[in-house]
């Protein structure tokens, strides 16, 4: 895990910008802890910021490929290349020779061989960029789920490029801007592939590259789920996904540094802390799990919350053996103005999930004191169908993206955290009707599967929704919450592999008599405790303190009550005086009034820290 920066431009003399890309890099500093560089040619200045995790000597960037003295291509990368081992035994088959023992240098060969193409070739976690000062090309490239992330934004005569946005909105000439489509992406929490919510920026979307030349900017899409026939019967799909789940712990468990698991005593946190555990054998794991203070004691199940997190997670790590370690949170922890604000740098933009964000980065920041490298079980709802409102027909024909629509049901009509905004904002950016246009595009771009019966279908589309939306919004919270204090998250649910077959497995597989995830449950059954193979699933833990909402009405009115604050204009004044009559704490159970609350606070300190304009 690292940060990547840089500037390309065809007609300006750029050898003279270092200072520049390395104020872009500057921002990425947390990204990559364990050192620093810039190369700079007349037409282009590429930045990088490392967290050494393979080759810790030899993997240093940008990288450079030489050959008489000429300089060939420069690459900065970002990410985990797990095949790199058998790229490498075939690249030196073809006469490439080696200096390092890193996957970066595997890669810049790889590139070298194939050129753009070797993305296909690639089995990881990746974002690159590499200068070609041969053709004058600069091509950036991203993995298949996008769990690295890349921005990018043309300019004048060139492009920048950075690994997260704030890189991008370093550079003296760009500007902050949202307009109508960026704010309403950003309050319907769509994610939309691509979309980077800032006018004039772009992410590099999943399974795409991008290359610019001085003709222009073209982008290729180099992957996308496959949609074919599922052809085993029960018993050999859940061999399957057992193997390919267990080839993929191991991939990921490559590393010359520390690594830990995180659990939450879920089944899948649970299954990979198993399958790693195993796979280590002498090495005992360690494993760490949040909780919040005083939680045992007042915890109620809820809607979403049915059980708590820590007597599980116990339970699994006695039962596996690990080196366990619960991070327990205070209120004050997780409230701390500090906490939010760093949060929110983490993540370029105001996001409604609230202390649910602070948690892990409250958790990350923990654990990167003793490991720095984490697996975790993200995204084994979307590969196999894990949450509840994938079993109610209502939220599945709704005609939008099922979280939006949970979200509608559950929070305010205009979708989660928009409960305290302006009417008149909320109309003119018609929220539900964006997120509508982009949930049948999304609906468009899968192929028909003759045959598939009508229910099927259905939870295909339902499926693939979450897999290339919803995933990718889970993945950038992880990436930039753990990246903020240098600590490396690895998904190996989202091991491409697994995903595309998971994918074309019926979903009368995948689930039996409204079990969620059941086939997953039945691969893994061997490997853990009854208790957390029958386990409901519970979403991260948020607490469940009074004090919370205390201080969040403490925070909401010193907001609100300031002349200068730039959200005032923005908020329902009506829906405030309504819930800040009495002086009852701001109720936190339930999704509405914490998180409509907490996107306020967000939203302000966007504005001022940013330096936002919106152009409605």
């Amino acid at each position: 895990m690292c940060g990547i920066a840089g500037w390309v431009d065809f007609e300006r003399n750029l050898g003279f910008e270092r200072s520049t890309v390395r104020s872009m890099v500057a921002t990425l500093a947390n990204r990559g802890p364990d050192g620093e560089d810039v190369w700079a040619s007349t037409s282009a200045v590429l930045g990088h910021r490392r967290l050494a995790v393979i080759d810790v000597p030899g993997g240093k960037q940008p990288m450079l490929a030489e050959h008489d003295d000429r300089t060939l291509a420069v690459l900065v990368y970002n990410g985990e290349i797990y095949n790199f081992r058998e790229l490498r035994a075939e690249l030196d088959r073809r006469g490439h020779s080696f200096r390092t023992a890193s996957d970066t240098e595997v890669l810049l060969n790889a590139y070298l061989e194939w050129g753009a193409g070797c993305v296909e070739r690639l089995e990881g976690m990746f974002a690159f960029a590499v200068w070609d000062e041969r053709n004058r090309e600069l091509v950036l490239g991203r993995d298949r789920m996008g769990i690295k992330p890349l921005f990018y934004a043309p300019l004048g005569s060139g492009v920048l490029f950075g690994s997260e946005a704030k890189a991008v909105l370093a550079h003296p000439e760009v500007e902050a801007v949202v307009d109508a489509e960026g704010l309403a992406e950003l309050l319907g929490f769509v994610g939309t592939p691509g979309h980077a919510i800032y006018r004039g920026m772009r992410e590099v979307a999943p399974g795409h590259v991008v290359r610019v030349r001085a003709s222009g900017i073209t982008e290729r899409r180099y992957w996308s789920l496959p949609v074919r026939e599922h052809t085993e019967d029960r018993e050999s799909t859940l061999r399957t996904v057992r193997e390919l789940l267990t080839d993929s712990v191991v991939s990921h468990l490559v590393s010359d540094v520390p690594l830990c698991t995180l659990l939450s005593g879920g089944v899948d946190s649970s299954a990979i802390v198993a399958i790693a555990a195993r796979a280590m054998r002498d090495d005992r794991p360690r494993s760490f799990s949040v909780d919040f203070a005083g939680h045992a004691e007042r915890f109620e199940a809820d809607k979403w919350h049915r059980s708590a997190d820590a007597p599980f997670a116990a339970q699994v790590a006695e039962h596996v053996g690990t080196d366990h370690e619960p991070v327990v949170l205070s209120t004050h922890d997780v409230v701390d103005p500090v906490t939010r604000a760093a949060a929110l740098r983490a993540q370029d933009v105001p996001r409604p999930l609230g202390d649910m964000d602070r948690s892990l980065y409250l958790l990350s920041r923990a654990v990167r004191e003793k490991s720095t490298v984490a697996l975790c079980g993200e995204v084994a709802d979307e590969v196999f169908g894990g949450y509840n409102w994938y079993h109610d027909p209502s939220i599945v024909g709704s005609g939008t993206f099922p979280w939006i629509a949970v979200g509608q049901r559950y929070a305010s009509p205009q979708g989660l955290g928009t409960g305290l905004l302006d009417p008149a904002l909320l109309k003119q950016l018609d929220v539900p009707g964006y997120c509508a246009d982009r949930y049948r595009e999304a609906i468009a771009e899968i192929p028909v599967l003759d045959g598939e019966s009508a229910t099927e279908r259905t939870m295909r589309e339902v499926a693939y929704v979450h897999l290339t939306r919803w995933m990718q919004i889970l993945l950038s919270r992880d990436d930039r919450l753990s990246a903020a204090v240098g600590l490396e998250l690895r998904v190996p649910f989202a091991d491409h592999e697994l995903v595309e077959y998971a994918f074309n497995v019926p979903w009368s597989m995948k689930t039996v008599d409204g079990t969620e995830k059941a086939l997953l449950r039945d691969a893994v059954r061997d490997l853990l405790p009854e208790q957390v193979l029958t386990r409901k699933k519970s979403p991260f833990p948020t607490t469940q303190d009074p004090a919370y909402g205390q201080a969040l009405r403490e925070q909401f009115t010193a907001v609100l009550d300031d002349p200068a604050s730039p959200v005032r204009e923005l908020v329902d004044t009506g829906a405030v005086d309504e819930l800040l009559a009495g002086d009852a704490p701001i109720p936190i159970d339930g999704w509405r009034d914490r998180n409509n609350v907490d996107m306020v606070l967000q939203l302000d300190s966007w504005l001022r820290h940013y330096r936002v304009r919106l152009a409605l």
